[in-house]
């Protein structure tokens, strides 16, 4: 994941001036050489390392902070407050236009993910934005471009606009804004041309597009691997057709994470959307707050639960709730809880947005294990519906049974009985404590076998 060195450097340079009772200017300039460090290791824009460090550093020796009760504490906000302002302040929305359609742009280099990010972004504007969107292959040059937006747009049920690639992408452009209107489209997203590099031909064909109807975003789309080269890219492609937003690709992967604080920092530009994996959905807006609390190792409650109501069934959490309190959660609930949880996303990343997960030991070892999950799944699917509803009848002939109908083996089939049994016992405690009854100090149930 993206800023996990940085989030790592910061974390700790912080630790050690959040607890002080008395702040002063050595202790600051100390703590703002670590994080200095932690900024150019991560990749970011020197100009900006430069500047941040100078803004955090006046407003932490200030008298307000010197002399208040908690000026460890007030130092870090600080920290979090400059980190936010670094990446925009507050979440971008798209603007959309008061007269459909909508026009949006997609440009940037070849390999930055520009035309999977455009069938992905179709899909969010669908799916939370209601909105009934066109997507249109106006990339003729990279070889099967225009193919690979029509099996998107297949796969996704999405309409998509395509002339072949002996037609000038101008053409193409202008013929699909007309579509648009015919048929009442309220979007239209143009999948450009891409370079390997910026050139004079790229730019003109690009402002020749934007000519024929003012666009209401300009999306540079671009890869959050190639650090400070994204920078530089964001910069040229603002000079030369005007830019409206960045949508950075890759945030998932082994990215320090220096391209995301330092791009909307010399553009001025805001980062809108981030690319967070591969399916298509996992394009989420750019939120700065909530990112500034993940790298300062405070959590993102918010994002966490925007993940669980897009995927969550509410009648079914309520069935489940019910459950809980009459202690009638069987296997098959669990089953079924497992399934919802991976629909979040990737287990390891949903932990991270917990306040507080980076003082968990181990975590950012923590890697999921989906095959181990798959063999849970396949125990409890071997049993019978008496078995799962009530494991206690499950004794070793039975065990023998289930295992060789999964595949698995009787010390998985013990070590998932066990798992269930010490869930039960949570639940009960969290019902105890609910009710008031008792208080009792609470502990996850060990679902160590689902980790490597």
């Amino acid at each position: 994941m993206a800023f996990e060195g940085l989030a790592e450097r910061l974390q700790g340079t912080i630790q050690k001036i959040k607890g002080k009772g008395k702040v002063s200017e050595q202790d600051v300039k100390a703590m703002m050489r670590d994080v200095r460090l932690a900024l150019i290791e991560a990749d970011v824009n020197l100009k900006v390392v430069k500047e941040f460090v100078k803004t955090v550093s006046e407003r932490a020796v200030g008298v307000d902070v010197m002399q208040s009760l908690t000026p460890g504490q007030q130092v870090v906000k600080i920290v979090q407050d400059e980190l936010t302002n670094l990446m925009g302040g507050e979440q971008s929305p798209i603007k959309f236009n008061t007269k459909p359609p909508t026009v949006i742009m997609m440009v940037g280099l070849q390999g930055a993910g520009k035309t999977t990010t455009t069938g992905k972004l179709a899909n969010v504007l669908r799916k939370k934005h209601n909105r009934k969107p066109l997507l249109v292959a106006a990339d003729v040059y990279r070889p099967a471009a225009v193919q690979q937006l029509e099996t998107l747009g297949k796969q996704l049920s999405l309409p998509v606009f395509s002339l072949g690639t002996d037609i000038s992408p101008v053409e193409i452009a202008r013929q699909a804004l007309e579509k648009a209107k015919e048929e009442h489209y309220d979007v239209v997203i143009i999948d450009t041309a891409g370079r390997l590099h910026i050139d004079e031909t790229l730019m003109q064909e690009l402002k020749d597009i934007r000519a024929l109807k003012e666009p209401d975003e300009v999306f540079l789309v671009v890869d959050a691997m190639t650090g400070q080269d994204a920078v530089n890219v964001a910069e040229s492609f603002n000079e030369a057709i005007g830019i409206t937003g960045v949508v950075l690709t890759k945030l998932d992967g082994d990215t320090r994470g220096g391209a995301a604080l330092s791009i909307r920092a010399v553009t001025q530009k805001p980062i809108k959307f981030v690319g967070m994996g591969e399916k298509m959905d996992a394009l989420e807006p750019f939120h700065p707050e909530r990112m500034a609390s993940r790298i300062l190792g405070m959590g993102d409650v918010l994002s966490l639960i925007e993940k669980a109501q897009a995927t969550v069934d509410e009648q079914k959490a309520k069935e489940l709730e019910e459950k809980f309190k009459t202690q009638t959660f069987t296997l098959d609930d669990f089953v079924e809880q497992l399934q919802q949880v991976k629909k979040m996303g990737p287990l390891d990343e949903i932990l991270k947005m917990l306040p507080g997960a980076n003082k968990i030991k181990g975590l950012d070892n923590v890697k999921v294990d989906d095959k181990q999950m798959g063999r849970v799944e396949a125990i409890i699917y071997s049993m019978t519906p008496a078995e799962k509803t009530d494991p206690d009848i499950i004794n070793g002939s039975r065990k023998k049974r289930i295992a060789r109908g999964s595949g698995t083996s009787i010390q998985e089939v013990n070590r998932l009985l066990k798992q269930f049994d010490e869930m039960k016992k949570m639940m009960k405690q969290m019902t105890g404590m609910a009710s008031g009854k008792g208080k009792k100090k609470m502990k996850l149930p060990g679902f160590d076998s689902l980790f490597k």
